[in-house]
């Protein structure tokens, strides 16, 4: 009798597999910078009817406007600078360009795809990548508690997920059940995980609660 061999999900993954993850991410990244630029300029943010948005961008909101400022004055200064030499002249502009667009892109997309708090349940996001989604049936439930972790602490600790917002978070969900989530990228840090607590970072932790409430009474 054979018996079937499985892949060890520990082991670390090879090279290739590891290029298409990234550049699977860049492209994931990309296209969902572009649309939430489109979301912005139509003021349609990723909010599911009946649902609630919660932002959670406000700690780095003046950080990331700044950036942009200077990548858009950074622009003209260093195109004057190399414009006798076309061949600098022009790979720099589509980088300086690309490089804009893209910040543009990450804060439109961090205000546009808010976490949010619907009639399906509840969806944890953060930036470009980050969209994890949970069931009413899956909590059990939630409630506001500040904790400040240690830098470059994973997101994964154990049965836990935490989506910080430098290194913060203020809601703690509690499961019902070992519930399998998937993050972006290969394990360890990406890929699937089983949790049992999730914790996360929103700018109105009382509103979060508050929109909560009504799903987590329907649901009990």
């Amino acid at each position: 009798m054979s018996t079937e061999t499985r892949p060890d999900p520990t082991a670390p993954a090879s090279r290739s597999a590891r290029v298409r993850s990234m550049l699977h991410r860049a492209l994931t990244s990309e296209v969902r910078g572009y649309a939430s630029i489109g979301r912005a300029i139509a003021r349609r943010p990723a909010i599911p009817q009946g649902g609630t948005g919660l932002g959670y961008h406000r700690p780095v909101l003046t950080i990331l406007i700044v950036f942009i400022a200077l990548s858009a004055v950074e622009i003209p200064i260093l195109d004057l600078i190399v414009h006798p030499w076309p061949a600098v002249r022009i790979p720099i502009l589509i980088l300086g360009i690309w490089g804009l667009t893209w910040m543009v892109g990450l804060l439109c997309a961090m205000i546009m795809r808010p976490h949010t708090v619907g009639p399906d349940g509840i969806r944890v996001r953060s930036g470009l990548e980050i969209d994890v989604a949970l069931a009413w049936d899956d909590i059990a439930s939630i409630a506001i508690d500040r904790r400040v972790d240690e830098p470059k602490t994973p997101r994964i600790t154990g049965t836990e997920y935490a989506e910080r917002m430098q290194d913060e978070t203020n809601i703690e969900i509690e499961l019902e059940r070992p519930v399998t989530i998937r993050l972006p990228g290969l394990a360890p840090r990406g890929g699937a995980h089983e949790v049992t607590r999730v914790r996360l970072w929103t700018d109105e932790p009382r509103a979060y609660l508050d929109a909560a409430r009504p799903f987590l009474t329907a649901a009990a």
